[in-house]
């Protein structure tokens, strides 16, 4: 019987320094309790329940009847990115955009790998918000750069503040991170505080990367801002992510793009685009100039349900002792900060363990150091399910917590 011979010496990788994340561990778990046929609530994960609008599904099959399988463009077709560049033009309020400078991107967790690739080199660090969806952060240190957490608080509404930024800033500071509406906490930023961002990032001479991938689900009365738009002669330093996913849903279907009118972007990204993907899916590109093209009925259908759904899982959280929910502005997450008295009554260590103890009962969550350091006494809650499964779970939560 043949030998097998050792392996090559392990050696210290960037891919060492990324966990898997929990948010996916508790996803994991809870897909295996509902195929063994046991009752779950998905308040773990952003996935949008619905489907793509009917004409979105239209385009994308007639395109593959079409024979439309073949190798596209590698920034994406040419029909996808003018209708971008003219939707960021007419809906987002950014000027003189024209489809160079649109990106079409794997989803726009691959956009952030690519923009961040294309922009640092190691140890450049980024100021990030912190709690910050997780990947943002693992985005930065496969780039080889360095995360550096500015903390959210309760008592500002979770404002990403531009003093709290500025005092973040080293001699390494390359790059300001920016994510409105914000995951996980909802938390949406209105125009003074983008300005003052901006302000920060021109006295600096620093990027932004923007990250605007909730920019359509946002709850009256408040309104989304692309920092683009407000950036006038520094608009090439803001670097815009969107996506598919979120805004028609279209998660699946991996659809992302970037806009960017740097020259330094123009030449970087595409060499990462072709290492990487080659271009995205091309039958999914033709269903996105649907989506894009098609009027916004089924966006503003998806925003009114998601409405509902928030007041759901508010209500479920309210008046539980020990809980103090944030009512989201934007995004289809509540973040609830929790009390000691909380872990106490329940018996449990922390928040983390407390997250493990409901997906025991079937109920999803995502435990607040899954998204920084900065606030681990903490749950988000997510509300991208149907609405039945919000209602039903809403209960079951409220019940587990009493």
């Amino acid at each position: 019987m043949p030998l097998i011979s050792a392996v090559p010496t392990h050696r210290d990788h960037a891919l060492d320094h990324v966990s898997l994340g929990k948010i996916v561990q508790i996803r994991e778990r809870l897909l295996a309790a509902e195929a063994d046929g046991k009752k779950v609530y998905r308040f773990e994960s952003g996935d949008p329940s619905f489907t793509p609008a009917a004409h979105v599904i239209e385009a994308m099959v007639t395109a593959a009847r079409a024979g439309r399988t073949h190798y596209v463009p590698n920034n994406g077709i040419p029909e996808l990115r003018r209708a971008l560049a003219r939707k960021v033009t007419e809906k987002n309020g950014m000027h003189d955009v024209t489809p160079a400078d649109v990106f079409v991107t794997n989803g726009a967790m691959h956009a952030l790998f690519a923009v961040f690739g294309a922009l640092l080199v190691p140890g450049d660090e980024v100021i990030i918000p912190d709690p910050m969806w997780t990947e943002v952060a693992e985005n930065i240190r496969l780039a080889g750069g360095v995360p550096v957490g500015v903390p959210l608080r309760a008592e500002h509404g979770y404002e990403y503040r531009a003093e709290d930024v500025e005092a973040a800033v080293t001699p390494r500071t390359v790059a300001l991170f920016v994510n409105t509406p914000h995951n996980p906490t909802g938390a949406v930023l209105d125009r003074s505080a983008l300005l003052a961002l901006l302000d920060v990032a021109r006295r600096r001479n620093l990027w932004i990367v923007s990250d605007e991938a909730y920019e359509d689900v946002i709850f009256h009365p408040h309104a989304h801002h692309s920092l683009a738009a407000l950036a006038g002669d520094d608009a090439a330093r803001v670097i815009s992510i969107f996506s598919f996913s979120k805004s028609h849903a279209m998660a699946g279907l991996r659809t992302g793009y970037v806009v960017s009118r740097a020259p330094l972007i123009h030449d970087r990204l595409p060499k990462l685009l072709r290492c990487t993907i080659n271009g995205v899916n091309g039958i999914a590109q033709w269903g996105a100039v649907a989506a894009v093209t098609g009027g916004d009925g089924h966006v503003l259908a998806m925003r009114d349900a998601y409405r509902e759904r928030r007041d759901m899982m508010l209500a479920a959280l309210d008046g539980i002792p020990g809980v103090r929910a944030f009512a989201p502005a934007g995004t289809f997450f509540v973040w609830a900060e929790l009390d000691e008295s909380l872990y106490e009554r329940l018996e449990v260590a922390n928040a983390a363990a407390l997250s493990e103890q409901l997906a025991s009962s079937g109920i999803g969550s995502a435990p607040g150091d899954a998204f920084g350091v900065s606030r681990p006494d903490a749950l988000r809650f997510a509300f991208s399910c149907d609405t039945a499964m919000v209602a039903e779970g809403g209960r079951a939560l409220r019940e587990a917590l009493l």
